[in-house]
């Protein structure tokens, strides 16, 4: 991928809630958290030096959609509310975001990976490159548009393009839909059909090329139990292909011309480099260009005890599995103030 040359698409929530779970129990000096903060900036950092991105925007959830709703009232029913540390640092984390030139978008109905696929079905000229995590959005590779996954083998990201989706999914983009209605998600409860796992519903497909195919001539699927589950199962298919599909025609009576989202600024360092001193993120201030790093007048203190919550502050869509665990492996540690950790890729990347 040329520096410069392809529009980035940021699921905000699913970056900001990995690396709030990746860091844990840092603060500042009087005790507000920065964890988040800091790893933020280090992914908005290493986008800088690796992509020098001229393009893209930062998407947020803007609640449950009501169509979604009324498909599955259950839909995302056991997300846990966002940590009270996590409140506390997200207009801040915001704020971050527009020092490093990045625009935000979200709109009521829509989810974060609705807008990122009306934003690449709008703009079909452009290549796009996704940062998410979420199997969902799959469904958009193609021959202009692929993932960003921060890796977790450490440092970089992992490229998800066609060939890669086969490779992980064992199915096309253009299937990733069925592949999903076929097997549900559990993290959106998601019921899906008994019995199916990724190899049966990965086979269904190759047999059959698609759902809608299967529904209309049933016997391309050769083995007569799976054909039977998945006619019994009929209704509930059809209920997850709508709960999968992204939702991809831009709202523009609400937001305006997509192109307009777009537009990502240059880094106002400096700007940047005060946020750093005044959070204490020191390694983030050391990898900042060094003539806006010189001591200056020291910036006005933000009003961190008044800062407003997020609104519709609901959990990303795509916690890390690893992220849970690595919860559970310091739950019951006592939280206390510490210096900044030295940064880890295999932690954050």
């Amino acid at each position: 991928m040329d520096k410069g040359s392809t529009t980035i698409l940021i699921d905000a929530y699913s970056q900001i809630f990995r690396v709030f779970y990746a860091i844990r129990y840092l603060s500042r000096k009087d005790g507000f958290p920065t964890n988040a903060l800091f790893g933020f900036a280090r992914l908005l950092m290493q986008l800088e030096n690796e992509y020098a991105p001229g393009a893209g925007a930062m998407f947020f959830d803007c609640g449950k959609p009501a169509f979604r709703l009324e498909l599955a009232p259950e839909y995302k029913s056991n997300r846990p509310p966002m940590p009270e540390d996590l409140q506390k640092q997200m207009p801040l984390l915001r704020e971050l975001a527009e020092l490093f030139g990045w625009q935000s978008c979200q709109c009521t109905n829509y989810e974060a990976d609705d807008l990122i696929g009306a934003a690449v079905k709008s703009s079909g000229r452009r290549k796009f490159a996704i940062i998410s995590s979420d199997k969902d959005l799959s469904q958009l590779i193609d021959d202009h548009c692929f993932m960003l996954l921060p890796a977790r083998s450490g440092g970089g990201f992992e490229v998800r393009d066609e060939a890669g989706t086969f490779s992980k999914f064992a199915v096309k983009p253009s299937q990733i839909v069925d592949y999903l209605a076929l097997l549900g998600d559990t993290s959106d409860v998601i019921e899906g059909v008994p019995g199916i796992g990724p190899k049966t519903a990965a086979a269904v497909l190759s047999e059959a090329g698609s759902l809608e195919n299967f529904f209309a001539d049933p016997e391309l699927v050769t083995n007569a139990k799976l054909r039977a589950k998945l006619q019994e199962n009929r209704e509930r298919i059809q209920r997850n292909i709508k709960l999968v599909t992204l939702r991809t025609q831009w709202p523009q009576d609400e937001l305006g011309e997509v192109e307009k989202y777009l537009v990502k600024r240059p880094p106002d360092w400096q700007k940047i480099a005060g946020f750093a001193r005044q959070y204490e993120l020191k390694s983030i201030l050391k990898d900042i260009p060094e003539e806006f790093t010189a001591p200056s007048a020291p910036a006005a203190e933000l009003e961190i005890a008044t800062a407003p919550a997020e609104e519709n502050s609901a959990p990303a869509d795509d916690l890390f599995s690893w992220s849970i665990a690595r919860e559970e492996q310091t739950a019951g540690k006592t939280p206390e103030q510490t210096p900044e950790p030295e940064f880890r890729q295999d932690t954050l990347f």
